[in-house]
């Protein structure tokens, strides 16, 4: 397909950290509903990288979207968005924006930026670095190269897409920034119909916990850890028959080494159907003990009945006033009770199914946030120049941006000549 014909109404283009895997990656799932949502309200799609394509990666072509390599750090792509002349830009988190940003404000001054932040790296940095250091993670902790970073690029973009709640609400009360720049929009689920909720597995036609997550994500892989090494021996004492799988895409030597089938631990790897996972498993057990974002293991879990336990940093900006589609804990000693009760205990795993229900149709459920969406970008698009007005910080750091970073790119692009 040819790039530059002519677009059926609208053309967006869109800048990938990594072409997406829904199927390994909470990420990859939300950059493809973004896609539907976009082609949903017509517009011409291309997606580009300067990433390696891997085994995994969505088909994309198949939806009409069109695929395009790119480099870094390198004219070509100057070329390519002013021909493309996009009436949209979409950056794949804020990194993609740092570094493609700067070329597209000055080839298409025009085109609507959007900022899709995935989760806030800062805070997931700030907790990472706080559990590392045996800490209690404080508000404080956040002020870091990552965050000036990162709430720049939020500024420098005319819209930035949020998909925690409680981020949402960190942005705005603690970093001040204006509300005018944010927009909420978690994952999208569709409604789950009492049909559906019936065919799912009973209680009793299932066994094992289960735990599931990309392995590069560096939560996973704690909570993978903290799993092996700390709670399971503890739950292993007091379920002798249970089992814990382990799946998620791309595991290393050194989490195939962690399973032992003697002590019920199992490392699956990669789970080809994941929702067929879930829904043949007992209870989703991810103790979370650093991230940020929203968290697609759970979500999975809830749309196939499936109860979880995790921690409060895990179910985060989740489920709003609502109870939680299983068991919260922070502790070794309450996350073991909360998953041997769960696990045990028919009626509570029942109440627990039906928290999940609920949480998915009030919180995630599609209609709730596809209009509202399609109508904030429709209102952009029609008063850029006015929202830009309001937005002077913004205009500060673009102006700062595209001379900084412009002409570091430009010295290094002048290197590799």
């Amino acid at each position: 397909m040819d790039v530059f014909s002519t677009p059926l109404k609208k053309q967006l283009l869109i800048i990938g950290a990594v072409w997406p895997e829904p199927n390994s990656t909470a990420a990859g799932t939300r950059m493809l509903q973004l896609i539907r949502l976009f082609l949903a309200a017509q517009y011409r799609i291309t997606f580009v990288s300067a990433s390696a394509e891997s085994s995994h990666r969505f088909p994309l072509e198949d939806l009409g979207v069109t695929l395009q390599n790119i480099e870094l750090n390198h004219t070509s792509f100057d070329v390519f968005v002013e021909k493309l002349k996009p009436d949209t830009v979409l950056f794949d988190r804020f990194a993609m924006e740092e570094q493609f940003g700067w070329r597209v404000a000055k080839k298409c001054p025009g085109a609507l930026r959007i900022l899709d932040t995935e989760d806030l790296h800062c805070l997931r940095s700030a907790r990472q670095q706080a559990t590392k250091a045996q800490k209690t993670f404080e508000l404080t902790d956040l002020h870091s190269d990552i965050a000036f970073r990162e709430i720049a690029s939020i500024y420098r973009c005319d819209l930035s897409l949020m998909i925690s709640s409680f981020e949402m609400e960190l942005l705005e009360n603690h970093f001040k920034v204006p509300k005018a720049l944010l927009h909420y929009l978690p994952f999208l689920v569709d409604r789950l119909s009492e049909a559906e909720r019936d065919s799912l597995p009973s209680f009793s036609e299932r066994q094992h916990f289960v735990t599931i997550g990309n392995f590069r994500h560096a939560p996973n892989w704690d909570s993978v850890l903290y799993l092996k090494q700390t709670i399971w021996p503890l739950l292993r004492k007091e379920l002798p028959q249970a089992e814990m799988h382990v799946y998620g895409s791309y595991p290393p030597e050194k989490a195939l080494q962690l399973q032992q089938p003697k002590d019920g631990f199992y490392v699956k790897g990669w789970a080809k159907e994941a929702k067929q996972v879930l829904r043949n498993s007992k209870v989703c057990l991810a103790p979370l003990r650093f991230g940020a974002g929203l968290k697609g293991k759970f979500i999975e879990a809830m749309c196939c009945g499936t109860p979880s336990v995790t921690t409060a940093v895990g179910a985060e900006g989740m489920c709003g006033s609502n109870p939680w589609g299983g068991e919260i804990a922070d502790t070794p000693t309450a996350l073991v009770s909360a998953a041997k009760a769960l696990y045990t205990d028919s009626n509570l795993w029942r109440k627990a199914q039906i928290n999940g229900f609920e949480i998915l149709n009030k919180c995630f459920e599609r209609s709730i946030f596809e209009s509202s969406f399609a109508e904030r970008i429709s209102a952009l698009e029609e008063n850029l120049q006015s929202h830009r007005k309001q937005n002077f910080y913004g205009a500060l750091l673009q102006h700062h941006s595209m001379r900084s970073t412009e002409y570091l790119s430009r010295w290094i692009a002048e290197k590799n000549k």
